[in-house]
């Protein structure tokens, strides 16, 4: 037996009856319960602790950095800005650039600079070599020891000798025994040398060995400012390392 029949919908989803019941028992999220206000209190203050601590942690792997790593980051950018100005001062020279002067300024502290740590502008092998006597110290049975030291301040090839005196003669000796030999074999001229203003080096040409020795090989000759000594720092340096790795070991000095 068929039978027959008509369905008439007249509601759905939150419509219906079931869900009317659905949407009583859901939580309206607009209404602020104690237990909400204290979730999101809590919830904010572990946001705020956690940008802190990250914010700590940053701070601190970059005082860790610049702590492990400072010295040789500023140190390479002061030589990329030495570069800068040294590129600048030839540029000047060859192209008579007229500087403004903040660029003079630069120039002009860059130039203190080098001198305050005993650096001095050279050029070529043989521009500028720099003496200086360094005293050894006394030996039994033979006295007291001085070493004449003479360096190529823009190569750093260095030479030295120990005398058993400190004067002109010895002063000369050196350039004329090690020194002068040595640029002749490669065919370069020693152009100006650099001392201190000891005896050894200075006093009047007509009776001083040094002066006149200077002259004959036509040998500028400048002398460090007095009170100075870091003017002449690349010898100072080389003696000191002498001193530590050769002399305090071998004589026990």
């Amino acid at each position: 037996m068929e039978r027959h029949g008509v369905f008439r919908v007249t509601s759905v989803d939150d419509n219906t009856e079931q869900g009317k019941v659905f949407e009583a028992a859901q939580i309206d999220d607009r209404v602020k319960t104690p237990l909400n206000e204290q979730l999101d209190g809590l919830s904010d203050w572990i946001t705020k602790v956690s940008y802190g601590f990250s914010t700590l942690i940053i701070i601190e792997r970059i005082i860790a950095f610049f702590v492990t790593n400072g010295t040789d980051y500023l140190g390479s950018w002061e030589q990329f800005f030495q570069k800068r100005l040294k590129a600048l001062s030839a540029k000047v020279e060859q192209e008579g650039i007229i500087l403004d002067e903040n660029q003079v300024a630069a120039l002009e502290k860059a130039k203190e600079e080098k001198q305050a740590h005993g650096e001095i502008e050279t050029y070529y092998p043989g521009f500028l070599v720099a003496q200086d006597t360094y005293y050894v110290g006394y030996i039994k049975g033979v006295g007291h020891i001085y070493q004449q030291t003479v360096i190529d301040t823009y190569s750093k090839i260095g030479f030295a000798k120990l005398y058993d005196r400190k004067n002109a003669l010895v002063a000369a000796d050196m350039l004329n025994d090690r020194v002068i030999p040595f640029f002749e074999q490669h065919d370069l001229k020693l152009m100006r040398i650099l001392t201190d203003r000891g005896t050894e080096y200075c006093g009047n040409r007509e009776n001083h060995e040094y002066e006149l020795y200077l002259a004959v090989e036509d040998i500028d000759h400048s002398k460090i400012k007095a009170k100075s000594p870091l003017t002449n720092g690349i010898c100072e340096r080389f003696n000191r390392t002498v001193q530590d790795e050769f002399y305090a070991i071998a004589f026990k000095i």
